[in-house]
């Protein structure tokens, strides 16, 4: 296999701040600063400007959001199964982490906290309120099937494909291959040339991105606290406060900025196997002792309700559906994952060294979101029949989008009661550490321009995060959720960053083929 070559152009555009990139620090760090001064100065102005425009983006740019979701898996799919897809990342003949360690960490990463705050919650929701795309009536046994699949398109195919699979292929070939920085810039490297590594141009790209993490990061970190604060009091009596909630963010900035300063080898995949390990015990444990044959035909009908909907649901629009459920679900969802795209991507090529391109396309954007519906089978599946049976009722709690209460209910009306109640918060902080400890590495890589980045502004970032946090959740939690809206807005630019991969995906894949003997197709890479 051939070694890792530099173009001269390349060379003088990957040079390396120790600390990170000016550029970038700078406008990511000022974004901070400006939004938590002005939250401080003036928070309902804030939050009344955050959220037009996050309702004008939802409404203006929610199908092409839509469009960009769809044409990344089903390329991807295409590109899976194609000769290139033998291809080798990395440039090594056997990969850097064993299959579970590399599979754990994949799936703590990128289903993360959010995925557990709204397993719960979400298939409920849709039982009680029926979503757009069906017509059974709402709390019946024939609304199940069409819950799960609503659940199981914001969080399934599409979603994973755009987190890291073409995008992922690219910044491997580029990075590994020809030595460009692996920063979300060498995503446009293949279209524009050398001049966007160069300069404050590639700088602001870079920043657009992490700033999209930082607001989609510090809002699981925030409603965390929250989440396990109001957890902790109604299960053990802790009092429930702002002094509780610091304390939480305490405890999870240091394990995981702890985990983020150890590495990948070290910390992250050590937090991500224990977390995979705890969440399969708890996953059998509601399997075997909840209501085994319920969940069995529950995933089945959801599944193949999925299946057999996919396109509806994914093609859905503010003129066949109410413009507020767009908004607060598919397009907020959509453009969530749009926003955390080009740096999971980042940490996606990082971790599949010595990987094909089949099989790290095949372990994100099938494997990841198959698991994903089948633990939010089991967990919000198992929500769906308490509401069901009578045995609770969220009805009032997600109208008003208080998901946290609906995740405490459930857990103890599974079995266990409040010693499983326990093992989810636990779940929950440490699925919130894993989005933690593998971002702030990944801000710190786009930072740095180097795979293996300084200690010191990982641990700046991770630190950053979770201070941002505290400020605006001493505000009220309500601005953190303004927080959360932001990165919506953000989906904009990084959207025309992730645009170029849907052909210079399959062209880098093809450039290493070409290079690794597999392929004589046509060279066709821009800049190759």
């Amino acid at each position: 296999m051939s070694s890792q070559s530099h173009p001269p152009a390349a060379l003088a555009a990957t040079r390396h701040y120790s600390l990170g990139d000016p550029v970038v620090l700078g406008l990511s760090g000022g974004f901070i600063v400006l939004f938590v001064a002005f939250s401080l100065y003036d928070s309902e102005a804030v939050a009344s400007s955050i959220g037009a425009g996050f309702a004008w983006t939802a409404a203006m740019l929610g199908s092409y959001f839509q469009l960009l979701l769809l044409l990344t898996f089903f390329i991807a799919m295409g590109l899976a199964v194609s000769p290139a897809a033998s291809a080798k990342v990395g440039n090594l003949d056997t990969p850097e982490l064993s299959t579970f360690k590399w599979l754990s960490i994949i799936m703590c990463t990128l289903l993360a906290g959010g995925g557990v705050f709204f397993a719960a919650g979400e298939p409920i929701y849709h039982f009680v309120v029926t979503p757009p795309a069906f017509d059974a009536e709402a709390g019946t046994v024939e609304a199940v099937a069409g819950a799960l699949a609503q659940s199981f398109m914001h969080w399934g195919f599409l979603a994973w494909a755009v987190l890291g699979s073409l995008t992922a292929v690219v910044l491997a070939h580029w990075h590994y291959d020809k030595g460009l920085p692996l920063q979300p810039r060498t995503l446009l490297y293949p279209v524009f040339g050398e001049r966007l590594l160069k300069g404050w141009i590639g700088g602001v790209i870079d920043a657009c991105c992490v700033i999209a993490v930082v607001a989609g990061t510090v809002g699981p970190i925030g409603f965390l606290a929250t989440q396990v604060s109001f957890g902790l009091h109604e299960l053990l009596g802790v009092a429930e406060g702002y002094a509780t909630q610091l304390v939480i963010l305490v405890v999870l900035g240091a394990v995981y900025v702890t985990s983020a300063a150890t590495g990948i080898n070290k910390g992250i995949q050590l937090l991500s196997r224990f977390n995979v390990f705890l969440a399969l015990a708890i996953a059998a444990i509601i399997f075997v002792f909840g209501p085994t044959l319920f969940l069995t035909n529950a995933y089945l009908q959801g599944f193949g309700e999925y299946m057999s909907s996919f396109l509806a649901m994914a093609t859905m629009t503010s003129e066949t559906a109410p413009a507020w459920w767009m908004q607060w679900w598919t397009v907020f969802f959509f453009a969530w994952f749009i926003g955390y795209g080009p740096l999971m991507a980042i940490f996606v090529a990082r971790i599949s060294r010595g990987r094909t391109i089949r099989q790290m396309i095949l372990a994100v954007a099938v494997m990841a979101p198959i698991a994903t519906t089948v633990w939010f089978t089991l967990l919000g599946g198992s929500g769906v029949h308490f509401q069901l049976t009578g045995a609770i009722d969220l009805t009032e709690a997600l109208n008003n989008f208080q998901f946290d209460v609906a995740t405490l209910t459930v857990a103890q009306a599974l079995p266990g009661g409040t010693l499983m109640a326990l093992a989810i918060l636990l779940l929950t902080t440490i699925f919130v550490a894993t989005t933690g400890d593998s971002m702030s590495y990944a801000i710190a890589v786009v930072c740095t321009g180097h795979d293996r980045p300084h200690v010191g502004v990982r641990i700046f970032w991770g630190i950053a995060m979770a201070l941002m946090a505290a400020i605006l959740l001493k505000m009220g939690s309500g601005q953190i959720g303004v927080l959360q809206q932001f990165i919506v807005i953000t989906a904009i630019p990084v959207s025309l960053i992730l645009l170029p991969s849907l052909w210079t995906g399959p062209q880098a894949a093809y450039a290493m083929a070409r290079q690794q003997g597999l392929t004589t197709r046509p060279k066709v890479i821009l800049n190759d």
